[in-house]
């Protein structure tokens, strides 16, 4: 409980983070886990970052409804973190999805949500006049962002830092301050970057850092059975984060909890969660999750 300004107690605010898809990449393979997502779960209201494939059915195996769909966050415009953008806004739509969507992205997203209703124009205008639903284009507002201030809801507020992504120049890290009685929370994503110093002062003092991670021996593994793997392997270098920097980057900006995502591999059967755990424990003392979907954390 916690005391409010005027000395009556309140319940404090419930908050939920559950990782929807845990690997990097758009590959799926089978058995293995979904590209990224993540849903962020502050007294009800939810924020869904990243619409990598399978969001929609991670969203619902939460146990939450699709109708209740409010708030969309992506990071930057690779198919792993946007390709279902659409589709789930679509399929809460089919759901009953009634009230409106707020949807925030870099450059690029404002033009997709238009052209995801052109796409689907004869579905949606016979579901519209077959069943009786609402129009659906104009439901959702599409904001762009860039680096600085994204939006303040008055329960969440949200920044962005530019990331190093390499050949995408428009990504970004998101961090959420959320306000609730007797002191806030913060929640870092990294989104897909390079090893970033920035991330330091950006993630400080987080209550939980959610950051990508790659594990070089699993990398080359993944890369020997890769067509095209040299080019690959050159573009992971540049673009991901390496496990133990991830561990230096939680350790020297103080954060509480770090969880490792968009893990790269995601997939190997010889990359086992020790040995993430023995990359990261290098530099880092804290808490440590493996993401894996279906992550669920209670703060």
């Amino acid at each position: 409980m916690a005391a409010g300004l005027s000395g009556v107690y309140r319940p404090a605010m419930s908050i939920t983070l559950t990782i929807l898809g845990s690997k990097g990449g758009p590959a799926i393979r089978p058995g293995g886990p979904s590209p990224t997502s993540m849903l962020l779960d502050v007294d009800g209201r939810l924020y869904v970052v990243d619409c990598g494939l399978g969001v929609t059915r991670g969203f619902v195996e939460t146990g939450h409804s699709l109708r209740e769909l409010a708030t969309i966050l992506i990071t930057h415009h690779h198919s792993d973190h946007n390709l279902e953008f659409g589709n789930l806004i679509h399929t809460a739509w089919c759901a009953g999805l009634g009230t409106p969507v707020q949807a925030y992205g870099p450059a690029g997203l404002a033009a997709m949500w238009p052209a995801f209703c052109r796409l689907n124009a004869f579905d949606i205008a016979t579901r519209i006049a077959d069943e009786g639903r609402p129009e659906l284009e104009p439901m959702v507002t599409v904001s762009e962002y860039a680096e600085g201030a994204v939006f303040d809801d008055g329960t969440v507020s949200v920044t962005a830092l530019r990331n190093h992504h390499p050949p995408i120049i428009d990504s970004f890290a998101l961090r959420f301050a959320i306000r609730q009685p007797g002191g806030g929370k913060v929640i870092v994503f990294s989104g897909d970057t390079a090893f970033l110093p920035a991330m330091i002062p950006f993630a400080q003092g987080a209550d939980i850092l959610v950051h990508e991670a790659m594990y070089l021996p699993g990398v080359d593994r993944l890369v020997a059975k890769t067509p095209h793997a040299k080019r690959l392997r050159e573009h992971l270098m540049a673009s991901h984060t390496l496990a133990a920097d991830v561990g230096r980057i939680a350790e020297e900006a103080g954060v509480k909890r770090l969880v490792l995502n968009h893990l790269v591999p995601a997939d190997d059967p010889e990359t086992l969660p020790a040995h993430w755990v023995a990359e990261v424990c290098r530099s880092y003392a804290g808490r440590l999750d493996v993401a894996h979907d279906g992550l669920r954390i209670v703060l």
